[in-house]
């Protein structure tokens, strides 16, 4: 049976290997110590990674001619699920390994040998860029360590017992869009001016529309191109240092996972507008100075001028579980920056919320024990 996979193995003692976060375009086998860089092992791959998506091709198209037959256990795959599932062929230990359609990159899970997969990208755009790992597994792990120190509002048996169950590394398919805009901006701004006339506290407003306008130059404003991936999270995680991007290359993804992209560029596009709108209306409105307040009121974008570029980001992602519940937390692989969501003792919260309104209570009290006083004095005099 012919691979439709491609082991990354050591071509000096044939262990397994795996980029090495940190290590620039080196990668030193862990068993016998030779270094090699990654454009030598693409070039000793390549052919086997075209050989493997060849495979994988002509397995697809057995698949599909297979007429599926109800068993006495378990039943048919429709072809939704035949779609979406493929089985590849590991090419150290010849078993069958079942990833989803978007797996550029994994492991088997049987043999443990990083494994790429060549037939799933194919048929869509090459990355133009990676930023490669800089930080490590064991980094990670340190990272979610520190992240729960210090929250009062954690259940004590999960500060005391927290474990990471399961640790990944993976890149995820970004979209970089440079884009020269026009920027409009309608802003009203105020100025306010205060005084006492006889008995009365006088506040005069006036009021200003104010308008700005300017051409600005956005580089590398990042969308990702995975939907499994939540938005909100990758976002928080941000920014990467683009300025170590490198020419991509498939030997840095080796040993990790790695998607690819299934939001396409075009669908992508809105929401790097989004931000670059954003971003210019801040920009447009730190220019009205010399105001006491100052809101936008309108604001218009236009493009000019534009490309992106199709890049792989790296992020591990870490899972921990409490009371059966599932936690998810994400680090940015280059610079380390961790976002999560931890779980909330509710009998913490009522007792600091308690704690808060009995400080709060005698404050309370004097306040309105000398309002009561000042009006009384005004009305006995």
């Amino acid at each position: 049976m012919a691979d439709t996979s491609v082991n990354y193995k050591c071509p000096s003692c044939s262990a397994p290997l795996a980029y090495t976060p940190g290590k620039g375009n080196r990668i030193k086998c862990e068993y016998c110590e030779a270094e090699f860089s990654v454009e030598e092992l693409e070039q000793l791959y390549a052919a086997k990674e075209a050989s493997a998506a060849e495979a994988q091709k002509k397995k697809d198209a057995k698949i599909e001619k297979k007429e599926f037959e109800l068993a006495e256990a378990g039943g048919a795959w429709d072809a939704e699920e035949i779609a979406i599932l493929k089985a590849m062929t590991c090419s150290s230990c010849g078993a069958e390994i079942v990833c989803d359609n978007n797996t550029m990159a994994t492991e088997c899970v049987y043999c443990g040998n990083p494994t790429m997969v060549p037939g799933r990208y194919e048929s869509q755009l090459r990355p133009d860029m990676v930023i490669p790992f800089q930080t490590t597994k064991e980094d990670a792990k340190k990272a979610f360590a520190e992240y729960h120190k210090g929250k009062w509002l954690l259940p004590n048996n999960f500060a005391s017992g927290a474990r990471v169950e399961a640790i990944q590394g993976m890149y995820v398919p970004y979209w970089l869009f440079d884009e020269t805009v026009e920027a409009h901006g309608e802003f009203e701004a105020t100025t306010s001016r205060y005084y006492t006339d006889g008995d009365y506290d006088v506040t005069e407003t006036d009021h200003y529309r104010v308008l700005r306008s300017g051409t600005m130059t956005f580089n590398n404003v990042p969308v990702d191109g995975s939907v499994k991936m939540d938005d909100t999270w990758m976002e928080s995680i941000e920014p990467f240092d683009y300025s170590q991007m490198v020419p991509f290359n498939t030997s840095y993804m080796a040993g990790f996972l790695a998607d690819r992209y299934d939001v396409d560029a075009e669908a992508a596009l809105p929401k790097a507008e989004d931000r670059i709108r954003e971003s210019a209306d801040g920009v447009l409105q730190d220019t009205v100075t010399g105001y006491d307040t100052c809101t936008t009121t309108s604001m218009s974008v236009f493009r000019t001028d534009g490309q992106e570029q199709y890049a792989m980001a790296p992020v591990w992602i870490l899972t921990t579980k409490y009371e059966n519940k599932p936690y998810t937390f994400m680090m940015n692989g280059q610079t380390g920056k961790l976002v999560g969501e931890l779980p909330v003792d509710e009998n913490k919260a009522k007792m600091y919320g308690a704690a808060a309104w009995l400080i709060t209570l005698p404050i309370t009290y004097f306040i309105c024990k000398w309002i009561v006083l000042f009006v009384g004095d005004i009305f006995a005099d």
